[in-house]
């Protein structure tokens, strides 16, 4: 099969995709450069610099499987989909493959794992399932979610059987146990994933075209039958057995977000410029329904002027945050709805992560943001105070109360249960200023557990699949941190595996 070489490299594009930028000239060449020297989790994804994508030429005009959208969800439908025996293509709208999935910057929630198991973390399915119902506000789909959990730890399982291995085991939010699983050196999971996911869909021979773009999905009578695609200037209709959805949510698309949720218009989002919400358009023009399109998550740690998200793990591994007077307000792994809104609450309307040397050890997206210039320092806790414009007392008084919570166990203030692992005690000490952002468009197509898309009265659109963050219902009124990626893995399987199923049939 031929392939057309990315010429531009895919490192430069991987800092793009975990600054948040939405295009190529946002981080420009020092960025790009700031990566390749960086241990972060930009350097991980080196091993794809090289990858290679089918050259517009080969497309063909019908293929077994079509999978709309090239990120960790579509992905793991192609594999899938070859595992049962088939033919799958990706078609890609954006210059390289991983969409939103590379700006993951936490991990993978499973339960009953074989590394919790191994780390003796005791665990179970129907906690996590009682977890994310807890966090969803109790309005999840309870059979997606039950499906969700029961097939995380085969989704992880599947992934270490390709040498993608997440076996760094730390808190999220809503968790009540440590359950986010990330790559071994506790790095980011996006680039991570997304580099072991194309480097096993090279090696399978999957066609995955990239400025492919899907504009129209075909409906014969009652049946899906293929998509119209732009690539290489040209207009083309592909045939196919099935059609999988997964293009991502709608957080870049702001028409769409103030649609929904007109108070979040002017918030900063952190999804990948690719979340413009075609696949859901699509889908509702050949019958599919949409669930809970205004649940649109905000996380609560984002620097606002580039939209760079800082992963949940930094509070996970014992990171707190502070208002502008150096106090803590709130307990910093409660769900990121109610962060969200503690820190909007403030006169300020921002706070500061503060952490020490020993987390930033232990948690290596650190490197990354050190290298975009977000993180402040001090070599004391009051030199950091006074590099942030706090009261230096005040805020050494603060970790100091911190860290006496964190060896007693106990946190009076706040009654923070999780993440209490380790104290702040190490210098260098840092600070990041945040605020929330949008991250996550929890509504989105309607499906079942087979990840068939469902028209309004609830039947299947024959031949049309779904998985990912396109869809809706999963995670409620609030996504636990740790679920997206936990989302595209396990519905991206299923959605493989049962397109792939009806194509044999046909």
């Amino acid at each position: 099969m031929k392939k057309s070489v990315l010429k531009k490299g895919f490192i430069g594009l991987t800092t793009l995709f975990l600054l948040g930028a939405c295009g190529a000239d946002s981080a420009g060449k020092g960025a790009t450069e700031k990566s390749k020297e960086s241990s972060s989790s930009a350097e991980v994804a080196s091993g794809a610099s090289a990858t290679e994508y089918t050259d517009p030429s080969e497309l063909k005009d019908s293929y077994d499987i079509i999978i709309v959208g090239g990120g960790g969800a579509g992905m793991a439908a192609a594999l899938s989909a070859k595992e049962e025996g088939m033919n799958p293509v990706i078609l890609e709208k954006l210059p390289v493959a991983g969409g939103n999935t590379m700006k993951s910057s936490g991990g993978m929630n499973a339960s009953e794992t074989k590394f919790q198991e191994a780390q003796g973390i005791e665990d179970s399915n129907d906690l996590f399932f009682e977890d994310t119902l807890k966090g969803g506000k109790e309005t999840n789909d309870k059979e997606l979610l039950r499906y969700l959990v029961d097939n995380s730890s085969p989704a992880i399982d599947w992934l270490d059987s390709m040498d993608i291995t997440l076996d760094n085991i730390s808190y999220s939010g809503g968790a009540s146990v440590k359950r986010i699983h990330r790559p071994n050196d506790g790095s980011a999971v996006g680039a991570y994933l997304v580099d072991g996911l194309v480097r096993n869909i090279y090696e399978k021979d999957i066609p995955l075209f990239v400025n492919t773009e899907v504009t129209k999905i075909i409906k014969d009578k009652e049946q899906v039958t293929g998509v119209e695609v732009k690539i290489d200037g040209e207009t083309k209709t592909i045939s196919g057995d099935a059609v999988v959805i997964t293009t991502g949510g709608f957080g870049s698309n702001k028409e769409m977000i103030e649609e929904y949720r007109p108070e979040l218009k002017d918030y900063v989002s952190t999804t990948s410029e690719g979340s413009t919400g075609d696949g859901i358009r699509m889908v509702e023009e050949v019958g599919g329904a949409v669930v809970d399109m205004k649940q649109i998550q905000v996380h609560p740690t984002v620097v606002q002027d580039s939209g760079m998200l800082i992963s949940e793990t930094v509070r996970g591994e014992g990171g707190i945050l502070v208002n502008q007077q150096g106090e803590r307000f709130y307990n910093e792994l409660e769900t990121r709805d109610n962060v969200s809104k503690a820190i909007t609450a403030l006169p300020e309307s921002y706070a500061y992560l503060i952490f020490d040397g020993a987390l930033a050890e232990r948690a290596k997206q650190v490197d990354f943001y050190k290298d975009q210039g977000v993180v402040i320092e001090g070599e004391t806790i009051e030199d950091l105070a006074k590099e942030i414009d706090m009261t230096p007392e005040t805020l050494k008084e603060t970790v100091d109360t911190w860290n006496k919570a964190v060896k007693d166990q106990s946190d009076e203030a706040f009654k923070r249960t999780t993440a209490m692992d380790y104290d702040l005690t190490t210098g260098p000490y840092y600070a990041i200023k945040i605020a929330p952002g949008i991250h996550h468009t929890m509504g989105g197509v309607k499906i079942n557990t087979k990840t068939e898309v469902l028209d309004k009265d609830g039947s299947a659109v024959t031949g049309l699949y779904a998985a990912g963050e396109v869809t809706g219902g999963i995670h409620g009124q609030n996504r636990i941190g740790g679920n997206a990626v936990a989302d595209i893995i396990v519905f991206g399987r299923q959605a493989g595996t049962q397109s792939a199923q009806f194509a044999a049939k046909k």
